[in-house]
């Protein structure tokens, strides 16, 4: 189940987004932003900018919907899949056109926007990521910016990187390694594995395991859950985001990293990249 048919929402009608639903639930105090990419659920430049424009919208106040917010969930329109990470597509055609700045610059608006996402829009909001179906690459690296992730026990779960001679380069070695510790996070890295939400939520990189079609549910319960010591709970959580804080410069730098060692990438690899924008091609249009 992806859609909650109990729950009174007020689906978004100014903001005019085309990979991005939004839906506001005020007597919750949330807001659940559902992605809905095309042509394949991946990172696309669209996506990313819709994103980080409703984030903005967010941060500024000048939507009334947005005044008492106290919760925002990331979440997928595609049944079956969460989010399949970055754009291959685009990456194959700028590496193969030696484009470095362009690359720097995809990778930095995804990061840029994980970065907001991680530190709340800068107000006194909680991020909750409901992975719900498959979550590879930037798809799950965007999951891990938010405060807590909630996934269905389903779900496939990894970052596939390393097996076409690249490495995840929008965050998810600084966020893992902050989650899971730093040699669970490079294992998890160098490995390219896929796997369960079960085998995640024993390792600590996810938050709440849920059954298969009560990840909305899990997310209200937590919600409630929060909201007995939610004063306890957020400023717990400013005081660990301030033991071992994550940067926007740290994210950039890795963005900056990952572009270079794209551009190195060798025929053969590329064609694995290749293989792949099928296989999440076939998987959009069987959605």
């Amino acid at each position: 189940m992806h859609h909650t048919t109990n729950l009174k929402l007020k689906s978004n009608t100014e903001e005019n987004f085309t990979s991005l639903d939004i839906q506001y639930d005020h007597q919750g105090e949330l807001a659940w932003y559902r992605m809905n990419a095309h042509p394949r659920p991946c990172f696309t430049s669209e996506l990313v900018s819709e994103i980080t424009q409703w984030f903005n919208e967010i941060m500024n106040g000048s939507n009334p919907d947005h005044d008492n917010l106290k919760y925002i969930v990331m979440a997928s329109n595609i049944p079956g899949v969460f989010c399949l990470g970055g754009d291959l597509n685009l990456f194959t055609q700028l590496i193969r056109s030696s484009n470095r700045e362009e690359l720097v610059k995809y990778d930095t608006a995804c990061v840029d926007a994980m970065y907001l996402n991680h530190t709340n829009l800068g107000r006194d909001i909680t991020t909750i990521s409901l992975i719900q179906g498959d979550a590879l690459g930037g798809g799950f690296e965007s999951a891990l910016s938010s405060d807590v992730v909630i996934a269905e026990k389903s779900a496939k779960i990894g970052l596939p990187d390393i097996l076409f001679n690249l490495f995840p380069g929008a965050g998810a070695y600084s966020f893992l390694s902050r989650k899971i510790g730093m040699i669970e996070a490079e294992r998890m890295i160098l490995s390219g594995k896929l796997y369960s939400a079960e085998e995640l939520y024993k390792l600590g990189a996810i938050d709440i395991l849920a059954e298969d079609g009560q990840g909305e549910k899990a997310v209200y319960d937590y919600i409630k859950k929060e909201n007995r010591v939610r004063n306890g709970y957020r400023g717990f959580r400013q005081a660990k985001k301030l033991t071992n804080p994550i940067t926007q410069e740290e994210l950039r730098g890795t963005a900056e990293i990952w572009a270079d060692t794209a551009l190195k990438l060798e025929t053969k690899d590329l064609r694995m990249m290749e293989r792949l924008i099928k296989r999440q091609s076939a998987l959009n249009s069987s959605s």
